[in-house]
């Protein structure tokens, strides 16, 4: 344990005993909300009552009287508390709420959110993942647990949503616009998840919810850890004890949640001798997987008097993706000594035609990731008096990773040379599938081998290859906050904080070539080939045309010796791949509350300012002088490197309310976005050229190198957000608000269940961007004398020469409107009760220069078009709902070799998801609801692309439909 992670479990005793003892002595302060999150603590100190204000301002300013709370049941009541969450924030924000206990309304987190406005959803391996907003990708933006900010499993920032369970968040607030206080906060949005805190509940409440999960798709490949049937099963308990005064929640998440893939990827287009683009190659594979998930939470509230409350929340999410890829990877175009007899040319495309002489690699391939995510967090809030209150919370995140990803090889003979060659047929089809007929019968007749002859240049035969990347992310902040609050006056109250955090990441990888033994092909006894034992055939790529093919387990072939490990001499990647980032933050902040009017206009918000100043480093790897690239010689060295930064970043949010139901919200902050931890790297992939041994030109000298850069700084941006909001008054049958219950609650204090029409424009001017395939300079002193003679040495004629590798030299802006409409047809008229729908469309440009390059290119992770729609009803338990979400084709982030990310162009369109469900009210039966759903109905299928042309494909994937069919059982 650090010095760090001892402080705040000191911190935690000590203001456990404060909270028993010595705030006993304190005066008398307010009551309501008291038992909140630390978000409603700091609402307190702006809810107190202005004796001169006019009434329908005392309504607009949520004085602390003591409200009731909301009884959430259905998804009328999830839109409904959202829209109060919306209509109450100090910001401009989006949320979405729990229908009931431990039920988001989505599939999972990043479906739920994505619906929401501004926002999108990327899918990866079948299932929502990461976030757009504003259509700037996940790198942009940052994701909370209670206010603490969470760490990635990936090897950067990017949280991935499907490691949180959905069944364990009572809302999610979206912060648009950020304000000082929100410490954690993105370039582009701040997703902020809460868990449900037991002591705003007026009693106690459980929940278990079940479901049966499978795919249309039969399963397309067979072996250990995967299937086409899945379930969800979670529960979620609330209890308070001690006369309210101790409130504990527990929940926990067990999931096996499977996807069928079928995957191609074309390795490229070159031109044949016509000068037309064909396909060069692809890779194509049939995929089984399954994501199992074990998760914990835990929350303990305390508030044993007026003057003290005590959070800790515990989260633990243990998950195993595995992935059985079964397939054959096709040389086409760049095969060697590959014939092509060109068909149907279109528009300087080959649409089809017939390949001689092709040597396939049979693929039998295995790909799990196995991740840990641990949260902690320790909330205090003190209330001294009238006026004072202060915060002190810690907050610890954790998540490690770890990878295996085996490629296992068989064709009809080694190196090209030996064994049968094929005659292929190919169509490309207008879905962008590219369709396959190989003459030769791939389940007879094959040997493991290097058919393609890929390990001969680290004189191996390679039958196999091991990537196995580790990954560990660590992030601990501790933050103190005080607040004074003023009955009079235009400002509110004022808070003043400072946060001190460290955040730890590593990243290393095991490689290893798998052979068939025997030794280096230059020694003479390397195997060649050998059979294969306890495999049979199977049919995983007969969606493309092709039939059987040799199907086995490889690590029984491992095992059994036939498949024997041999270390990688270099890396695949083109740098030394492991590396280690840390950063120490030190962000002090202050904001004032506002809280007055302005004539007959209400006017409530806040101005502050964050100031963050961080210190970060990397560690990595270099080749040492005299190294040999071959024969197991290789040697690493250390290298390090970082730099320190402080930005200032002010903030501004006014929110003018005109009338009960129009309010017009205005923002403008500075925002960034912190580098990518992998181009953090300060690993360096050295190159030298004795041809400019004499030259005195950094760009033309001896030496040069490609890298990260360790001293990279965030990008920036000015971001200025306007809203104007009308709410629509109706019947808010869909909630209750129990006159038992004396806890605050967003829908009640809003006082109605009507729908709004929002819109909004957003610009985000962006300074600072990071160009990812930028050059700089760099002095290669240390290197020296890198075989260099003495002679050579004396004939050098710089040490200077230039890194190819991610600068700060980008500059440009992201610009968009949205519209948004959630109307309740009873509002239109009573005839359509039960009857609703949202709708909500962005459009977004953007526009990025980097230096050197006067040609604006888009934003990567931008949609220009965006749209989202519900319809849904909702009648005497009975609820019917169908969604669909639409994106344009934007320049997005897929997994590259060794889990690390490349850029390509994704396709747009439409998914289509729909649920239908009915809940006992009455009876034995009370409280039981009955769930079938339905997600990707339309089987959209997911495809990336090349040089602006759709038909240039290199990543292509169906997903086919997912059905669920579940219980669920509230407790009365």
């Amino acid at each position: 344990m650090s010095r760090f992670e001892r402080n705040i479990l000191a911190m935690a005793i000590a203001t456990a005993c404060f909270g028993m003892g010595t705030v006993a002595v304190a005066g008398t302060a307010p009551t309501a909300n008291a038992a909140g999150s630390r978000q409603t603590a700091q609402d307190q100190g702006q809810d107190q009552s202005k004796p001169d204000a006019s009434d329908k301002d005392k309504d607009r300013r949520k004085e602390p009287k003591k409200l009731e709370g909301v009884e959430v049941n259905g998804f009328v009541s999830s839109i409904e508390n959202s829209t109060a969450l919306k209509r109450n924030a100090d910001t401009i924000v989006e949320a979405v709420s729990a229908e009931q206990i431990g039920k988001l309304p989505g599939v999972s987190i990043a479906d739920s959110l994505g619906r929401l406005p501004g926002l999108a959803v990327q899918t990866v391996s079948g299932r929502p993942q990461v976030l757009t907003i504003h259509g700037l990708g996940p790198d942009f933006s940052t994701a909370l647990v209670n206010g603490g900010e969470q760490v990635s499993t990936s090897n950067n920032r990017d949280v991935q949503y499907d490691q949180y369970p959905s069944s364990w968040f009572d809302n999610v607030e979206v912060h648009i616009s950020p304000e000082a206080r929100l410490v954690g906060q993105g370039l582009a949005g701040t997703v902020d998840m809460h868990t449900i805190r037991p002591l705003d509940k007026s009693g106690p409440e459980a929940a278990v919810n079940a479901r049966y999960i499978w795919n249309d798709m039969s399963q397309l490949a067979d072996g250990p850890g995967v299937s086409n049937k899945g379930y969800n099963l979670n529960g979620v308990w609330v209890h308070q004890f001690a006369d309210h005064t101790l409130g504990v929640t527990l929940g926990v998440d067990m999931e096996n949640n499977p996807s069928q893939i079928e995957h191609q990827a074309p390795w490229g287009y070159p031109a044949d001798a016509n000068g037309d683009a064909v396909v060069g190659g692809s890779k194509n594979y049939g995929i089984t997987d399954s994501m199992k998930r074990n998760g914990l939470l835990a929350t303990v509230q305390w508030q044993p008097n007026e003057h003290y409350t005590g959070i800790i929340d515990v989260t633990a999410d243990n998950f195993k993706e595995v992935q059985q890829a079964k397939g054959m990877e096709f040389p086409l175009f760049w095969g060697t000594n590959v014939t092509l007899d060109p068909g149907t040319v279109n528009r300087g495309f080959v649409e089809n035609g017939t390949y001689g002489n092709v040597k396939p690699i049979v693929r039998n391939d295995y790909n799990s990731t196995t991740a840990r995510v641990y949260n902690f967090n320790w909330d205090n809030q003190f209330t001294i008096n009238d006026n004072w209150t202060a915060d002190l919370d810690g907050n610890y995140s954790r998540a490690t990773r770890r990878d295996i990803n085996l490629e296992s090889y068989s064709g009809t003979g080694y190196n090209i040379g030996g064994g049968a060659s094929d005659t292929v047929g190919f169509d490309e089809r207008g879905n962008g599938l590219l369709y396959l007929d190989p003459s030769l019968d791939y389940g007879n007749g094959v040997v493991l081998t290097d058919p393609d002859g890929w390990g001969a240049g680290s004189d191996v035969v390679q039958a196999g290859f091991i990537n196995a990347p580790r990954t560990v992310d660590y992030l601990a902040n501790l933050r103190l906050s005080v607040q004074r609050s003023f009955l009079s006056g235009p400002i509110s109250s004022v808070e003043f904080g400072v946060v001190r955090g460290t955040r730890n990441k590593t990243y290393d990888i095991d490689q290893t070539f798998l052979t068939l033994g025997g030794g280096f092909i230059s020694g003479g006894g390397a195997v060649e080939t050998a059979p294969i034992t306890g495999g049979g055939t199977c049919d995983p790529l007969a969606w493309m045309g092709i039939g059987s093919q040799v199907c086995y387990n490889p690590f029984d072939l491992i095992d059994n010796g036939t498949l024997v490990g041999v270390p990688t001499f270099m890396s695949s990647l083109s740098l030394p791949p492991n590396w280690k980032v840390r950063e120490r933050d030190l962000t002090p902040y202050l904001q004032f509350n506002i809280d007055t009017s302005l004539g007959g206009v209400s006017l409530r918000g806040n101005v502050g300012i964050q100031v963050a100043h961080t210190s970060q480093t990397s560690q990595g790897e270099r080749v040492a002088p005299g190294s040999d690239l071959t024969g197991g010689h290789t040697q690493l060295v250390p290298v390090s490197g970082g730099t320190s930064f402080t930005r200032y970043l002010p903030s501004a949010n006014l929110i003018f309310g005109f009338t009960d139901n129009d309010d017009l919200r205005v923002s403008a902050a500075r925002t960034m976005a912190r580098p990518r931890m992998d181009q953090m790297n300060a690993s360096l992939a050295l190159h030298t050229d004795v041809d400019h041994l004499q030259s005195t030109d950094p760009n033309q000298s001896y030496f040069s190198a490609s890298g990260g850069n360790a001293k990279l700084l965030p990008t920036m941006a000015d971001n200025y957000n306007v809203s104007y909001e009308h709410y629509f008054s109706g019947d808010a049958s869909g909630y209750q608000c129990n006159s038992a219950d004396s806890k605050a609650s967003d829908l009640c204090r809003s006082g109605g269940g009507g729908g709004y029409v929002a819109v909004s424009g957003y610009f985000i001017s962006l300074r600072d961007y990071i160009n990812p395939n930028a050059a700089y300079l760099y002095d290669f002193s240390a290197f020296l004398p890198y075989n260099l003679s003495p002679s050579d040495l004396a004939q050098l004629g710089t040490t200077l020469g230039t890194i190819s590798g991610p600068t700060n030299d980008g500059h440009g802006y992201v610009k968009g409107a949205q519209l948004t409409l959630n109307l309740p047809f009873n509002l239109l008229t009573p005839a359509l009760d039960g009857f609703g729908t949202i709708l909500t469309g962005n459009r977004t440009k953007s526009s990025l220069v980097y230096a050197g390059n006067s040609s604006p290119i888009t934003v990567p992770g931008l949609s220009k078009w965006v749209a989202n729609g519900t319809l849904y009803y909702q009648h005497d338990g009975f609820e019917a709902r169908v969604s669909d979400s639409y994106r344009s084709d934007f320049l997005g982030e897929v997994s590259g070799i060794s889990a690390s990310r490349i850029e390509q162009t994704l396709r747009g369109g439409s998914t289509y998801d729909a649920q239908v469900s009915y809940t006992f009210n009455s009876g034995p039966l009370n409280g039981l609801t009955l769930i079938a759903q339905g997600s990707n109905l339309s089987n959209k299928i997911f495809t990336t692309y090349q040089n602006g042309d759709p038909r240039q494909v290199l990543t292509w994937e169906r997903y086919g439909r997912r059905y669920e069919v579940g219980v669920s059982y509230k407790f009365q």
